[in-house]
């Protein structure tokens, strides 16, 4: 009896997947994978520059403990970092490269952006192409997310562009003009 369940199932799964109907699910899915969701959100904090380290304090990164910014720099210091980071910033710190670094750059974690849900689906007149529409939230944000301009506590909307091949549904990168009905 098991055999047979699991047969059943498997040949379900095989049909849905090879179904050319394209449904809030599977738009969901290959958005996701596609694009690569969740994403980091970064930002570049430049640490020489007085600019950055002025907005640093007034976003009271020093206060929170996250950083300390040098408030007075010597002739011969210049282009030197202004910023430094504490242990407690370490959590948000990412990867930055050599070139970065040598430009002192650091690469701070703002969030991370999610994919929340499919919204709309409308399939065109061909029905070998579609436009979905979809939203993504902002999730585990961290302290240096004051930086940032970016509205972290509304979710976004966007659209992503699907066309029918032989071998099923693949999310393009094209723009609007390229969907109309």
């Amino acid at each position: 009896m098991k055999i047979i369940m699991n047969l059943c199932w498997f040949v379900i799964l095989l049909t849905a997947c090879s179904s050319n109907e394209l449904d809030r699910a599977k738009a969901l899915q290959l958005i996701r994978e596609k694009k690569i969701y969740p994403k980091i959100i970064t930002y570049e904090v430049y640490t020489a520059d007085p600019i950055y380290a002025r907005r640093a304090m007034e976003a009271g990164l020093e206060n929170f403990g996250m950083l300390t910014v040098q408030r007075t720099q010597k002739l011969m210091d210049i282009g030197k970092p202004l910023i430094s980071f504490t242990d407690k910033a370490n959590p948000y710190l990412l990867n930055t490269s050599e070139e970065d670094r040598k430009s002192a750059i650091q690469l701070v974690k703002i969030a991370d952006q999610q994919l929340e849900d499919v919204t709309g689906l409308q399939l065109l007149e061909d029905e070998k192409h579609a436009v979905v529409e979809y939203q993504t939230s902002y999730k585990n944000i961290t302290p240096f997310s004051v930086l940032s301009t970016l509205k972290l506590n509304q979710k976004e909307s966007h659209k992503a562009y699907f066309s029918l091949y032989d071998d099923g549904w693949r999310l393009e990168e094209k723009d609007e003009g390229n969907y109309k009905n």
